[in-house]
């Protein structure tokens, strides 16, 4: 049996102002953007060149408000890997995207966290070898 995961749901405040940041700012591709009516929209956007997507969720209800931009405790949850850390780095800090540390070299790899549009924390990582 082959299993991948395919798809992980982000929640969001706002379908729109999402995408602006994962396709603007982080040069994802919008992969679907389809009216399920009552306001939901199915959103998906991933890196350019593959990777899992992610689901953009608009937040329904105030419990799933409260976790936007918190939706893992406040710990590094989103992994973003490059091939090259020095150009997506600098071409993301002229782009705004905001970083909570400069880059570091670990024993795996180049990384720095950055917070997307909500504040939820990834890792730019290029990983060794």
């Amino acid at each position: 049996m082959s299993q991948s995961i395919a798809t992980i749901a982000l929640v969001v405040a706002d379908y729109d102002d999402a995408i602006s940041f994962y396709v603007d700012k982080l040069g994802f591709a919008l992969l679907s953007d389809l009216d399920m009516g009552g306001g939901k929209r199915w959103v998906t956007v991933a890196p350019a060149n593959g990777g899992a997507r992610l689901l953009l969720a608009k937040a329904d209800g105030t419990e799933q408000s409260a976790h936007i931009g918190n939706q893992t405790g406040g710990r590094v949850g989103f992994f973003l890997e490059t091939d090259d850390f020095a150009r997506d780095h600098a071409n993301y800090l002229q782009r705004g995207v905001k970083f909570l540390e400069p880059p570091r070299h670990e024993a795996y790899g180049s990384v720095a966290v950055f917070e997307d549009l909500y504040g939820n924390k990834w890792d730019l990582l290029q990983p060794r070898g």
